[in-house]
């Protein structure tokens, strides 16, 4: 049976100190000692040649698989940081864990491995960053990849939380006050938060359901934003636009042509700054744009208007791109919308109404024209097919899509052509006979 060990008191520890003499006169070299304080078996204040105190609890544990056993040494804490009546509570403590099998220095050494694989967790902000890094080039535009960051990286509320962390909970918390300022906007952001842990799932930071996707969270977006009203881009009236195309054709200058090409195609304003003429086929009169620069992502071909194939071939080939800016490279957005907003204040000044969407009555917009158009291709009976074709809308599966933009690019042309005599004031399309339904 083990000696027992006196229990020392608070004053008695305090008193103890490194035997420099004992050492020196034993010829031993400077080591630590360790001084038993009794109370538990195994407890020890380890004293150093510097004067260092701190707590040591030694204990045996079996060697698996044999009858051996080997010796263990668990530090305490310093002394007198930790006194010696806290220092005999973590002995025992420590000495129940034995009793019931757990090795309290593998129990630490798993804790700290928890801890700094927790440490190591993403913040959102971080995963955003890493999902931008795998995603460069899914954006049409250095623009596009821009505005979609910045909307998720104002998200606040989340920034700072480890992926891992997050619950749908916090995400309603920074969706609410977005749903109810622009319902749009909130259902953007959601795609977007989910987006970006679905990313941190893949690289192992996050596991179980995505707190963005999850049906409770989305019937709550939808429920803050039913019967919200949907902010459209300002239309031009197509009674209007015959007046503003003639306005136009009166402006100098490249901006004022990209803009009548936008307006007699249909389509985006970065389709047309981006438009190159190697896209053109001027003998068949079609333009081509390929997928990579289309919002959907397929391509997209435009049977193009009389109209369309004069301007082209009016217009000065000085590189690549059809609609250059003025210093070179693609032309801005902002070139377009500048002049239809001086064309709606000029049109003001002249004693004239301008150019006002029907129900915002807001100056309209280089987008609106799309909107223009698609009013128009139903007031004159158009087929849905071949107006949503025109704006490169996407409906019907893949197989079908595919069929329709190759079998109905020349069975659009007469539409378009209705719809440049409209802007041209050749006839507003009222004796123009509507492409029948496919399948009709």
């Amino acid at each position: 049976m083990p000696k027992r060990v006196k229990e020392l008191s608070a004053l008695e520890v305090k008193r103890l100190e490194y035997p420099h003499e004992e050492m020196k006169a034993k010829g031993n070299k400077p080591l630590p000692v360790f001084k038993a304080v009794g109370g538990v078996a195994g407890l020890h204040l380890q004293l150093t040649p510097g004067e260092g105190k701190s707590w040591t609890y030694r204990y045996s544990v079996r060697v698996p698989g044999t009858d051996k056993y080997k010796r263990r040494s668990l530090g305490l804490g310093s002394y007198p940081e930790v006194g010696v009546g806290e220092a005999r509570d973590r002995a025992r403590e420590a000495k129940d864990k034995i009793r019931q099998g757990i090795d309290p220095i593998k129990e630490r050494k798993a804790a700290r491995v928890a801890l700094a694989a927790e440490v190591a967790k993403l913040t959102f902000a971080q995963a955003i960053d890493g999902w931008d890094r795998e995603h460069l080039h899914k954006f049409s535009s250095e623009k596009h990849r821009l505005i979609w960051l910045s909307s998720v990286r104002a998200v606040e509320g989340l920034q700072d939380m480890q992926v891992d962390q997050v619950e749908q909970e916090d995400v309603w918390r920074c969706l609410e006050p977005i749903a109810k300022r622009t319902p749009d906007t909130a259902r953007r952001v959601r795609g977007r938060i989910a987006a970006v842990l679905d990313w941190a799932e893949d690289e192992k930071q996050r596991s179980g359901p995505n707190p963005a996707s999850t049906g409770w969270i989305k019937r709550k977006l939808s429920a803050k934003t039913a019967g919200a009203k949907v902010t459209h881009q300002p239309a031009l009236q197509v009674e209007d636009a015959a007046r503003w195309m003639a306005d136009l054709r009166q402006r100098e200058g490249l901006g004022s042509r990209a803009l009548e090409f936008l307006a007699l195609t249909a389509v985006r304003s970065g389709e047309v700054r981006g438009a190159t003429w190697d896209e053109i086929d001027l003998d068949k009169g079609v333009w081509t744009i390929p997928a990579e620069r289309m919002k959907m992502k397929r391509d997209h071909t435009v049977p193009l208007p009389v109209d369309a194939m004069a301007l082209l071939k009016a217009l000065p080939r000085m590189e690549s791109l059809v609609f250059p800016a003025a210093r070179g490279g693609q032309m801005s957005d902002m070139t377009l919308s500048a002049t239809m907003k001086r064309m709606h204040e000029s049109d003001l000044k002249a004693g004239g109404l301008g150019f006002l969407d029907k129900d915002s009555e807001r100056p309209a917009v280089p987008h609106g024209l799309r909107s223009c158009f698609r009013v128009w291709a139903g007031q004159q009976g158009f087929s849905r097919e071949h107006a949503e074709l025109a704006l490169a809308h996407q409906f019907g599966d893949s197989v079908e899509q595919a069929y329709q933009r190759d079998i109905y690019t020349e069975q659009r042309r007469p539409m378009m052509e209705a719809w440049a005599a409209l802007l041209g004031d050749k006839g507003t399309g009222e004796n123009v006979v509507p492409m029948q339904k496919a399948g009709a």
